[in-house]
């Protein structure tokens, strides 16, 4: 029996997310603003089919993390009951991934292949690289990351190895003709030794719906309905699996937004949405414009932002909530000018009552937010800086994880080297040859375990091959945690040896990994899940409740915060340089503008230093923002740069965002801010007092122009005019 009625569901939703929601059969577009609800919208579709009597085992929900989609099958079932937990759900690639263990073998492979996350595919690239002999003294060739994006980019295009780096790379063409070998040996050695990487999972699985129209029908027929949440960050091939798991029906909803657009280095593609209503005639398009997270002034800033888009979907943000103050403009000297404001800020909100983790700074690049990290350092404000590594990608995980790959996959030439070189006195070569043996062997664990050799290393790899043969026993017995133990006993001496310096540490990261792995019965469950969703390093959620969140624009988007900052607004920051000779990627670049801007809570303030370091030149000037010039200066508020308070209303709940308390005077009256007016006696504002500003330095007062006004010539900073109420100047 549903949990809520009829009335519920429109009292519960605007009257487009209704639309969508009640929407059933045919393709629909719902084209979702940012803060629009469209997450809300998401949960209350499933919950309506299953209410209309669809079986939940017919609905497929496809998100681009798996927490969303969990979060919103959770959601669901609230409504509906435990229906829900029937529904397929998760990320492309964790879906293609189900679909290609049991249909591998179409593709040529078996269905214990290897998923090789991205470090090891950088690394099978490099030591192909070398074995071709395209590495090596003396020789220059592209770095292993740059090769595994040559490839990610050609394969999910579709396209030659020869037309990416026309595109993108033109300063490689000289290798053209060795990349493309390495590429076509990379594509053998994968197959040959079972080894997919993240492309493949989309890949194959789009080439197996391509080539087999049985199992296309079978999709169809078991997937009724298909949503996709994010769907303007999907690639050209997982729009092909949605048009293809869609035979015999065109039951496909498509949420997204194209003007957050903004993943094309990852194979995105903002042409899968705008096509959308070609590639499925007769689609429905739903407009979600009621935004619930910003102001209205801040969504009519956003609004310009996005209007000179040449490729989009028309619509207009309006904001649910009243009140509302105008975004802030601030020009600063420099960037070191542009942290110290920020910082100025930040301090101030803090102290107002603020927390912490309320406010964020995002920036285009990571070293766009080197100044303001020293000042916050400096002032004693604690930040995370989103982006960090990920626990999978550690050297001592890989070490450990290694050993369980190469019990479930021998053929996992990197896990077996990998492994193999932990072993004192045993080198590469060494070790290929050793790889060379495995793959003649009809039992490769047996092998190891009874090496011929009498080299110093052959005991070492002798337990090795005892201990995988081992974990093969223990696991046709269901002893899973166990063979965790096991093979971190065998691990820990190598451990101990090769990270001296922070073994306790890299043990602790065991420790959790093995507690984490309780909720899995396999060792291929733990590996599949390590390599499509792995956990990350760092402090939990609790702990960084107290940071103030620096972050580059890709990784916020999503998120919100009360105050944003958004740093660096000016030509040679943002966009960014390599964009400028692509209309497609300054349109991109736009986008991103829009993303950030449309973070922001209750305060957005755009900052833009008139100069910029440039490498090799120093510092040089800088334009303000091509973006920023098109916004109206009517929708902004231009900060005074000789005194920025924050202004904003009560109603708002935000009354941190006061003004900035000045630094005293040491010669003022307790309790005033900055200079006193002259008529005090005594502190002289006549032309030639020596004063100190907290940002600017030293410098000279050069014009009194009222009680409350002076000009200052620094000795850095230039020629400013500053408000003594507010301004951070002593006497010297």
């Amino acid at each position: 029996m549903p949990l809520i009625s009829e009335q519920d569901f429109k009292s519960h939703l605007n009257p487009e997310q209704y639309r969508a929601v009640t929407h059933l059969e045919g393709p629909l577009l719902v084209i979702a603003g940012a803060g629009s609800g469209k997450t809300r919208t998401l949960v209350y579709r499933v919950a309506r089919l299953i209410m209309e009597g669809i079986p939940p085992e017919s609905i497929l929900l496809l998100t681009f993390t798996r927490k969303a989609a969990s979060g919103m099958l959770q959601r669901a079932a609230e409504i509906t009951g435990h229906a829900c937990s029937q529904v397929a759900g998760g990320t492309f690639h964790s879906f293609a991934h189900r679909m290609l263990r049991t249909h591998a073998h179409l593709a040529g492979y078996s269905p214990n292949f290897t998923i090789m996350d991205a470090g090891d595919t950088r690394d099978l690239l490099h030591l192909l690289a070398r074995e071709m002999k395209f590495t090596g003294p003396g020789k220059r060739f592209p770095r292993k990351a740059t090769l595994a994006a040559i490839i990610s980019k050609a394969e999910n295009a579709s396209k030659p190895i020869e037309d990416i780096i026309q595109r993108y790379y033109q300063h490689l063409s000289r290798d053209m003709k060795s990349i493309t070998m390495l590429h076509h040996a990379y594509t053998r050695y994968k197959k040959k030794h079972g080894l997919m990487d993240y492309d493949d999972l989309l890949l194959r699985w789009r080439d197996i719906l391509l080539d087999n129209p049985r199992v296309r029908q079978e999709m169809g027929a078991r997937y009724q309905f298909i949503m996709v949440d994010e769907y303007q960050d999907t690639n050209p091939a997982q729009a092909e699996i949605v048009r293809l798991m869609a035979t015999g029906h065109e039951n496909v909803m498509v949420v997204g937004d194209d003007a957050q657009s903004i993943y094309s280095f990852r194979g995105a593609t903002i042409n899968n949405i705008l096509d959308f209503p070609h590639l499925f005639p007769g689609t429905t398009i739903i407009k979600l414009e009621k935004n619930y997270r910003s102001t209205q002034p801040n969504l009519d800033c956003t609004n310009a932002i996005i209007a000179n888009a040449s490729q989009k979907f028309s619509k207009r943000l309006t904001a649910h909530r009243k009140g509302g103050v105008p975004p802030a403009l601030y020009q600063a000297r420099d960037e070191n000018e542009q942290a110290a404001f920020v910082a100025d800020h930040i301090a101030s909100l803090i102290d107002n009552g603020t927390e912490p983790h309320e406010i964020a700074a995002l920036f285009r690049a990571g070293f766009h937010s080197f100044a303001l990290e020293t000042e916050l350092n400096a002032r004693g404000i604690p930040f995370e800086k989103r982006g960090g590594m990920r626990l999978i990608e550690s050297a001592h995980i890989k070490d450990f994880i290694s050993v369980l790959r190469i019990s479930q996959n021998p053929l996992d030439r990197l896990s077996l080297e990998r492994a193999l070189l932990l072993i004192p006195h045993l080198g590469i070569k060494t070790a290929g040859k050793i790889f060379a043996e495995v793959v003649k062997s009809s039992d490769p664990h047996r092998l190891l375990a009874k090496y011929p050799s009498r080299a110093r290393w052959a005991e070492k790899l002798q337990e090795l091959g005892k201990l995988l043969l081992e974990i093969n026993d223990l696991a046709s017995h269901g002893k899973f945690r166990k063979i965790l133990d096991m093979a971190e006993k065998w691990y820990r001496p190598f451990l101990q040896a090769n990270y001296i310096d922070d073994f306790p540490k890299r043990q602790q990261d065991i420790s959790q990994l093995i507690a984490m792995s309780s909720k899995y019965g396999t060792i291929q469950e733990l590996l599949d899940e390590l390599a499509l969703d792995p956990p990350e390093k760092g402090p939990d959620d609790s702990s960084n409740r107290k940071r103030v969140v620096l972050s580059t624009i890709h990784s916020a988007k999503g998120l919100e915060w009360k105050a944003v900052y958004i740093l660096s607004m000016a030509e040679g920051r943002f966009p960014s340089p390599a964009s400028q000779n692509s209309i497609d990627e300054l349109e991109e670049e736009r986008r991103l503008f829009y993303v950030a801007a449309t973070r922001a809570k209750d305060y957005l303030c755009l900052c833009y230093p008139m100069f910029i370091n440039m490498a090799g030149a120093g510092l040089a000037p800088a334009e303000p923002c091509r973006f920023l010039k098109e916004i109206p200066s009517s929708l902004l508020h231009q900060i005074d740069p000789a005194s920025h308070p924050l202004n904003t209303h009560a109603e708002q709940g935000f009354e941190a965002c006061t003004k900035t308390p000045a630094v005293t005077s040491k010669n003022s009256s307790q309790g005033s801010g900055g200079l006193e007016p002259d008529q005090q006696g005594d502190i002289p504002l006549a032309p030639g007092t020596r004063v100190r500003h907290s940002t600017f330095g030293r410098g000279k007062i050069i014009q009194k122009i009222s009680t409350e006004k002076v000009k200052v010539l620094f000795e850095v900073g230039g020629i400013k005019t500053l408000h003594l109420k507010y301004a951070k100047l002593c006497v010297i």
